[in-house]
């Protein structure tokens, strides 16, 4: 990068750091598994005018030089999104996004890039990043692409909430009444379920009275989208 690209951002981020009416923002040491900016650059200049930045406008954040740096902290439960240079000495930023994908991780991934460099970022939005931003570029339109990206990581997240506090009710159920949850959600009547497992109608009826009250459904909709989910 040159030296006229790093004033630029760095500036950039000064210009709106200094700006903000609330005075100098409170930096958030925020642990690994906390929503926040992770913010990945072998550049100085540029780490420095990232932090200003997100301290401007008070988003929580951690800084790494490196993709080593930051797998050294990375923890499944990581939260928020990454702001990778996708150029970088060692492990480079297409790499780190391919080991992220070997262990699991869903966290959205915001390229920057250079001049010459969108084949890359083509390859990177191929694999499964959520966008890519070219230098030089100004602070509101990375921070709009960062506020989408936390946005999506916070759907993602409650969709898991959901999905892992679902399949922990379902293993309350006893054997029995997951047979009759099974049998239920497809639609079968208290008297078709009572004759396929050979018990009165009266214990397919306590048995689903049993399965509505540990899922915690209202109707038999709520137990569908359950086992949809599951």
């Amino acid at each position: 990068m040159s030296a006229a690209t790093r004033a630029s951002l760095y500036l950039g981020a000064l210009s709106s750091f200094v700006s903000k009416k609330k005075g100098r923002a409170r930096q958030v040491n925020s642990s690994i598994a906390d929503p926040a900016v992770f913010v990945v650059d072998d550049d100085q200049a540029i780490r420095y005018a990232m932090e200003m930045l997100l301290r401007s406008v008070n988003l929580p954040h951690r800084i790494f030089d490196s993709g080593a740096a930051f797998l050294a902290q990375y923890d499944a439960k990581c939260r928020g999104c990454l702001v990778l240079d996708i150029r970088m000495p060692g492990m480079g930023g297409l790499e780190l996004q391919q080991e992220l994908a070997q262990r699991g991780s869903s966290l959205p991934i915001i390229f920057i890039t250079g001049f010459g460099d969108i084949p890359m970022a083509v390859e990177a939005l191929q694999n499964g990043a959520f966008d890519f931003i070219e230098k030089p570029f100004r602070d509101q339109e990375l921070l709009d692409r960062i506020g989408k990206a936390m946005e999506v990581d916070a759907a993602q997240s409650n969709r898991q909430k959901i999905l892992q506090g679902t399949r922990e009710r379902l293993a309350r159920l006893t054997p029995r009444e997951r047979e009759v949850f099974d049998l239920v959600v497809t639609g079968k009547a208290n008297k078709v379920i009572a004759h396929q497992l050979s018990v009165s109608q009266r214990t397919v009826e306590i048995h689903r009275a049993r399965v509505m009250e540990k899922m915690e459904a209202r109707s038999l909709a709520d137990l569908v989208r359950m086992q949809l989910e599951a």
